[in-house]
C-alpha cells in the first residue's frame, strides 16, 4: 500500500472505529497493529464447541444510551436484543443484582421487606438509584441496616476480590456502578438500547476493519513499528506509562484470569451471570448462550479470577480508579499534551480511565471530529 498516513496502535474498539473514521471520511491510509494475534481487543469472540460463541475476555453485553453510538455500530452489525440479568449468592440465596425490591423479598422475611420497600421509596423515590457507600449514611435505623447488609452481603467482598480494594478507596464513580435500585426492574442495564451483535463481536470488527485504506497487522508490538513510518501521525491505545517507558512510573492495573467450562446440560444458570460476592475465588460465572442466543446440547461457561496486573504475564484489563493514581497519571497526561497534533492517546488503557464499549466508541467518536479530522483538513 506503501506510506501510510496514520499508524493505530491496538485493535479494539477505539483502535477499530478511529481507522475506520480516518480512512472513510478523510481517505487517508491506516495501518492498525496489535500485539495479539486477533482483532476486536478485548471484546474478541470465537466459535467453541459446539459452535457456541466465546468471550475469551470475559463477557461482553453491550448497552448505550447514546443514539449516536448505536446508529454508528449499526452500520456493521445486525442486532440481536438481549436484556443483561444477573444473581448474587447470598447465604445460599440467588438474589438479582442491581440489589432491588425483588430483591429485598428475597432476603428477608415480608414483614421486614414490606417496611424496608416502603422507607425506601418514601426516602428516595421509586425508580431512583442510590448508592450503597451514600445509602450507608442514612440515619433510619432500617434503611442502615439494610445499607450495611447490602454492603456486607453483595458489595463488600466482592469489591474486595475484584480490585483488591475496599470500597471506600475507590471513585465513586466505580462503586456507583452497583446501587440499589428501587424498582423491580431485574435487568442489570437500563440503557436505551441493550442487544448483542447477531453474528458477534468479531464478525462487527471485520466490517469496521474492512476498508481498502486500512491494512491490519496482528502478533506486532508498537516497537516493532516504531519509527518505521516516520511521517505518520500516531495514534496510542494502549497504557499510556507504557508508550513512554514508565518515565514517572509504572500505573496500577488489575487483571483477569478466565476459566472455560464445559457443562453437557443444555442450560446451566438461570440467568446470564451468577456473582459469587463471599464465597470462591472466582467473582462470576456466565453462562455464553444466555448472551449469544444459541441452542445448543451443551453449555458453555467462564469463571472469572481477578489478579494483580504483572505486564508479561498477563493484561491489563482495568485501570485502578483512586486519588492516588489520578495524581500518578497527571505527568504522563502533560506529556500527551506536548504532543498533541502528532501523537494523540485514547481508549481504557489510553486514557488511564474505566470505559465501558459505548463509552469507548463515543470517545474515539469526539475524538475523530474534534481533534484527529480538524488536525488533518487544518493542512489542506
Amino acid at each position: 500500500m506503501g506510506a501510510y498516513d496514520w499508524v493505530i496502535v491496538g485493535a479494539g474498539f477505539t483502535g477499530a472505529v478511529l481507522a475506520e473514521r480516518i480512512a472513510s471520511q478523510l481517505d487517508q491510509r491506516v495501518l492498525v497493529i496489535d500485539r495479539r494475534d486477533h482483532i476486536a481487543g478485548n471484546a474478541y469472540d470465537y466459535a467453541g464447541k459446539d459452535g457456541i460463541l466465546v468471550h475469551k475476555y470475559g463477557p461482553h453485553i453491550f448497552h448505550t444510551n447514546s443514539d449516536k453510538v448505536w446508529e454508528y455500530l449499526s452500520k456493521y452489525t445486525q442486532w440481536r436484543p438481549y436484556f443483561h440479568r444477573v444473581q448474587a449468592m447470598v447465604e445460599g440465596n440467588p438474589l438479582p443484582v442491581p440489589f432491588n425490591i425483588d430483591s429485598i423479598y428475597g432476603a428477608f422475611p415480608p414483614y421486614m421487606a414490606e417496611t424496608l420497600t416502603r422507607k425506601l421509596i418514601e426516602r428516595h423515590g421509586f425508580g431512583k438509584k442510590v448508592p450503597i457507600l451514600k445509602l450507608m449514611e442514612q440515619e433510619d435505623g432500617d434503611l442502615k441496616f439494610l445499607a450495611t447488609y447490602v454492603y456486607e452481603h453483595v458489595f463488600k467482598n466482592y469489591t474486595q476480590k475484584q480490585w483488591n480494594l475496599r470500597p471506600e478507596d475507590l471513585d465513586p464513580g466505580v462503586t456507583a456502578r452497583v446501587p440499589i435500585y428501587v424498582s423491580r426492574d431485574g435487568r442489570y442495564f437500563q440503557d436505551r438500547y441493550q442487544a448483542m451483535p447477531l453474528e458477534g463481536y468479531t464478525k462487527m470488527f471485520e466490517r469496521l476493519l474492512s476498508h481498502p485504506n486500512i491494512t491490519v497487522s496482528l502478533s506486532t508490538s508498537y516497537d516493532e513499528v516504531k519509527g518505521a513510518h516516520g511521517d505518520a501521525r500516531l495514534l496510542f491505545t494502549g497504557p499510556i506509562d507504557e508508550y513512554f517507558e514508565y518515565s514517572d512510573g509504572a500505573l496500577p492495573y488489575r487483571s483477569l484470569r478466565f476459566k472455560l467450562i464445559e457443562e453437557p446440560e443444555a442450560q446451566v444458570q438461570p440467568v446470564g451471570t451468577v456473582n459469587y460476592p463471599n464465597e470462591f475465588d472466582f467473582t462470576r460465572i456466565t453462562e455464553l448462550k444466555h448472551l449469544t442466543g444459541q441452542r445448543a446440547p451443551s453449555s458453555l461457561l467462564i469463571e472469572e479470577y481477578p489478579e494483580a496486573y504483572v505486564p508479561g504475564r498477563n493484561e491489563p484489563y482495568y485501570p485502578i480508579p483512586t486519588t492516588d493514581t489520578s495524581a500518578a497519571l497527571a505527568p504522563y497526561q502533560a506529556k500527551a499534551r506536548d504532543l498533541a497534533g502528532r501523537v494523540w492517546f485514547a481508549g481504557r488503557l489510553g486514557d488511564y480511565a474505566y470505559y465501558n464499549m459505548d463509552q469507548a466508541c463515543a470517545r474515539a467518536l469526539a475524538l475523530f471530529e474534534k481533534s484527529l479530522a480538524p488536525a488533518v483538513r487544518g493542512q489542506g
